[in-house]
């Protein structure tokens, strides 16, 4: 996400980020080998700022500034399987259920892709739902290496899957409140709407180069449920 961000106290920081390690559980990602490919290497299936996105020479799905990439097709009830690469202080994101891409922030669900961890609000953290809800453990890897996300969405259902650990499990139709979470904490007012209204079925979409911090992606798959 872009916009400026108010941070957590250190102390409740790690509160919450214990609290999480001790409910995180290994899980196996799938064997998506021969899943559809999100975008083809024409991106000529994608919704993008042209001169934006790009394969490198080392076919990885990049971009040179911070816009988010969409997907032609609308999903519904699908798992999506990719991996990541992150510069030093980057920070993206996976959008699903984007119903409107003009008008995207409040109309889509974002799991985070942060690579410093350190000092962020715990909602803001790689592999958790952005400003919603904290991941279950911090186990983004450093700069320079590659990491593996699975997002699975399932109606209200939403269960991520980062490096071989659970991040995200959870019922999104509990989020009633378009200011306060269900645990109490407040939402980014730019997510201005209530989550449980949002519609089960959208475009799935992926942050650029945020800050000068460069992201890249590849092998990135989906299979609908």
């Amino acid at each position: 996400m872009t916009t400026t961000r108010k941070w957590a106290t250190p102390a409740a920081a790690c509160l919450i980020l214990a609290a999480a390690h001790g409910l995180a559980q290994k899980a196996e990602h799938p064997d998506s080998k021969d899943w559809k490919p999100l975008f083809n290497k024409a991106l000529d299936n994608a919704v993008f700022d042209k001169g934006i996105w790009y394969y490198d020479d080392d076919g990885n799905l990049t971009a040179t500034e911070d816009k988010i990439i969409f997907t032609s097709d609308e999903y519904e009830n699908f798992t999506v399987d990719l991996e990541y690469r992150c510069g030093p202080k980057a920070n993206s994101g996976v959008f699903i259920y984007c119903s409107n891409i003009k008008d995207n922030t409040p109309n889509s669900l974002e799991i985070q892709i942060l690579q410093d961890n350190a000092s962020a609000n715990p909602t803001w953290r790689n592999g958790g739902m952005f400003g919603r809800l904290a991941p279950k453990v911090d186990n983004v890897k450093p700069a320079g290496e590659w990491n593996r996300m699975t997002i699975t969405a399932k109606g209200k259902h939403v269960h991520v899957i980062v490096n071989g650990e659970v991040t995200v499990d959870t019922d999104i139709s509990k989020w009633t409140e378009a200011k306060t979470n269900p645990d109490g904490s407040e939402i980014p007012p730019w997510l201005s709407k209530p989550l449980n209204e949002l519609p089960t079925k959208g475009r799935i979409g992926f942050q650029g180069k945020h800050g000068g911090a460069p992201i890249y992606f590849r092998n990135f798959r989906v299979k609908p449920l």
